[in-house]
């Protein structure tokens, strides 16, 4: 029988100041949202201010969590402490397992004065907290799109619509992760796992779901249910769509470190202030 989730909460995001100075918006990682359990953060860095962002993100550290950067608009430069550098592009994505740690560096590059994109985290179970560091990296022509029969444009990033499987696999919480472009008119619905937190991060235009309109942007935090059911009105809408199994273990959070005790921050903090992190 299909339950049509309702709405939990309606997050508006907060502006904030993050790496070197970059100014962007908020929906995860709140005084009022601190996480929706297994995401940890959602920022939105679209800007048509290049003094917004190009601060960028200086050379950092992570621990214990995932970041995944998807880019709409402009580029964002990376390179890392095991070697890794490039560039992530418009319609790219970038999945990073930090796993036992990294340092990293991102550098926003907009083009013509544009830059989009946004950056979640993920949490890592407490048996993959201490992996090795990995990236996914896909360039835009490699994420899969089709356009449903209800008129839905999807790219699938990660999960699975209409047998359209993402390119992002093998991470632990069986992500969805979708960007959902809906012409005046158009609809999309999706089964959800009953067990999965379910968001909707609508960035563009105005939307329908569970009986309410909601115009850009805000984040939805979905109720219990095992289907989603969203509609445009007289204008598009875009949104990015994301779920995921909720690890329900304790959450530990000291900046870029997310590990499940105050000790095991306790520990990383000693590693990175006597050198030894990340390890090798």
């Amino acid at each position: 029988m299909t339950e049509v989730r309702s709405i939990l909460r309606v997050v508006d995001p907060q502006t904030v100041r993050e790496g070197a100075g970059v100014k962007l918006r908020r929906s995860i990682a709140l005084p009022t949202l601190d996480n929706v359990d297994p995401f940890l953060l959602l920022d939105d860095f679209r800007s048509n201010n290049p003094a917004d962002v190009l601060a960028g993100f200086p050379m950092h550290p992570h621990r214990g969590i995932e970041t995944v950067t998807y880019m709409l608009a402009g580029n964002v430069a990376h390179r890392d402490s095991i070697g890794n550098a490039g560039v992530i592009g418009p319609g790219a994505v970038q999945w990073m397992t930090a796993g036992r740690g990294i340092l990293h560096e991102e550098m926003p590059q907009p083009v013509a004065g544009i830059l989009e994109g946004f950056q979640l985290w993920v949490n890592l179970p407490a048996a993959a907290k201490m992996i090795p560091p990995r990236y996914q990296e896909f360039y835009a022509e490699e994420i899969p799109e089709l356009v449903t029969l209800a008129g839905a444009r999807v790219r699938v990033v990660a999960g699975q619509v209409e047998g359209l499987r993402g390119p992002v696999t093998e991470i632990e919480i069986q992500p969805t992760y979708l960007d959902v472009s809906l012409p005046a008119g158009a609809s999309f619905s999706l089964a959800t796992p009953e067990d999965h937190a379910v968001l909707l991060y609508l960035f563009e235009g105005e939307a329908e779901m569970a009986g309410q309109w909601l115009q850009a942007t805000r984040l939805v935090v979905f109720d219990a249910g095992n289907a989603v059911e969203i509609r445009a009105g007289a204008s598009p809408a875009r949104f990015l769509f994301i779920m995921g199994k909720p690890l329900r273990e304790p959450i530990a959070r000291y900046g870029p470190f997310v590990m499940n005790t105050r000790e095991e921050i306790q520990q990383t903090l000693r590693e990175l202030r006597s050198g030894v992190f990340p390890p090798t």
